[in-house]
Formats: structure tokens, C-alpha cells, sequence
């Protein structure tokens, strides 16, 4: 009778072991699991000051980028698209004793934001104009403006009434520069220079300041030369 007593005592004590162990194993596996999402690393949002070369690839496209560039800092391999910053004139990366520029937004700020984007359908700038820009501005043929630019505005009631677009002549294309007016709304106006495709399935666009549209040859040039050296 003792032999058999023990036996479903075995029994019911093997029938207990089971879930708990199984619980437990559920426990240490999330425990590591949220361990590794939340290892020391770099974390979005947060500028780095090493320059070490990160690979990604955006649309196929392979970039080589120094990860003090990108805004936020991420090591993910495969995007569809990143956002770099730099600074205007030198086209230097982020670093702490510049901590200051990068974190303002002054509206003479050297800051320029570099996006790199997926994007195999893009148009470029004078087919842009004519399809998406020349049909919602008030005078098609636009007006003369300073720096070799051609100025369009837009009317009331448009949803770019805050904006002007801007239009010259590059090396390669038309160049497009969506410009916020100055305001209370924008104190710190921007341009936004239009998607432009860089490959067949990659195109980039980048934004400054508006103080400095006079230079906006010259921004223009730089960027094109940095996204070409972060493809070699």
C-alpha cells in the first residue's frame, strides 16, 4: 500500500513540474529577448561623435556612411530610407564640440538635412514643374529672382501659400526649392530642395536655411559630392 501511495504521490508532483518549468523557461527567454532590444548601443534620436563607417543599403543602392551623419544614429543595414545631417560650408559629420550647431535651429543655421530615400519613380526637376508645380502656382511663367533663380508663388486657398518655389538651372537638372516665408509660423524659414533621383531606384532631396539661398549653387554641388563619396 506504502509502495503504491508513493507512486501517485510521483505522480502528482511530476503533473505540477511540467507547467512551471515551462513557465519558467517563457520568463528567461523574454528576459533576454528584451536584454538584447535594449543593449547598450546606439539609440535613435541620439548624435554620436564616432566616425566609424556604418553600411547601408537604400533601395539596392550600398552607401559606406561615417555613423556621425545620421540623424537618428541607427546601424540597421537595409532601409528604405535615412536622414543625414551636416554642416554648411565644411560638410562635416556631428561632433560634440559642435553640439551646439546641430541641436539649434537659428535662422542662419549651418545645419543642412540630407534624406536618402527608396524610390525608382521619381521625376526629375523640370518634369516635376511642369506636372506637379507649373498647374498650382498663380503665373506659370513665374518671375526673376536673385541668385539665377526663377520665383513662383502661390495662390490663397492652394495649401502652399506659405511656401514660394524657387527654380534654377543646375549642372545636371532644373533645381526645385520649396521656400517657407519668413513669419511667426516660420521664424526660422527653411528650403526644401525638391526629390531629385540620384540612381534608377534612389533619389535624395535636402533642406537648408533660407538665409543662405544665395549659396544655393553651391549647397547643391556639396551634397551631390557627398552622397557620391559615401557610394564608393
Amino acid at each position: 500500500m506504502a509502495g503504491k501511495g508513493q507512486k501517485e504521490e510521483f505522480h502528482r508532483h511530476s503533473g505540477w513540474w511540467f507547467p512551471v518549468a515551462f513557465l519558467l523557461a517563457v520568463l528567461i527567454l523574454s528576459g533576454l529577448l528584451l536584454g538584447w532590444y535594449l543593449r547598450p548601443g546606439l539609440m535613435p534620436g541620439s548624435p554620436t561623435g564616432q566616425s566609424h563607417a556604418l553600411g547601408v543599403s537604400v533601395g539596392g543602392v550600398f552607401f559606406t556612411i561615417p555613423a556621425n551623419y545620421f540623424e537618428p544614429s541607427t546601424t540597421a543595414s537595409a532601409m528604405k530610407a535615412v536622414t543625414l545631417v551636416a554642416l554648411f560650408p565644411s560638410w562635416r559629420g556631428y561632433t560634440d564640440s559642435d553640439a551646439g550647431l546641430f541641436a539649434g535651429n537659428e535662422p542662419d543655421s549651418p545645419l543642412v538635412r540630407l534624406s536618402l530615400r527608396a524610390d525608382s519613380n521619381s521625376l526629375n526637376g523640370r518634369a516635376r514643374l511642369e506636372r506637379i508645380y507649373r498647374p498650382r502656382v498663380a503665373d506659370p511663367k513665374g518671375e526673376k529672382a536673385p541668385f539665377g533663380l526663377t520665383r513662383y508663388t502661390f495662390p490663397g486657398g492652394s495649401g502652399y501659400q506659405d511656401y514660394e518655389l524657387f527654380a534654377g538651372e543646375s549642372a545636371n537638372d532644373l533645381e526645385l526649392l520649396l521656400c517657407e516665408h519668413g513669419s511667426s509660423q516660420f521664424p526660422s524659414p527653411n528650403c526644401l530642395v525638391i526629390v531629385r533621383p540620384l540612381t534608377p531606384n534612389v533619389s535624395f532631396s535636402f533642406r537648408f536655411k533660407r538665409a543662405h539661398l544665395a549659396r544655393w549653387r553651391e549647397i547643391s554641388t556639396g551634397a551631390e559630392q557627398l552622397f557620391a563619396k559615401f557610394q564608393q
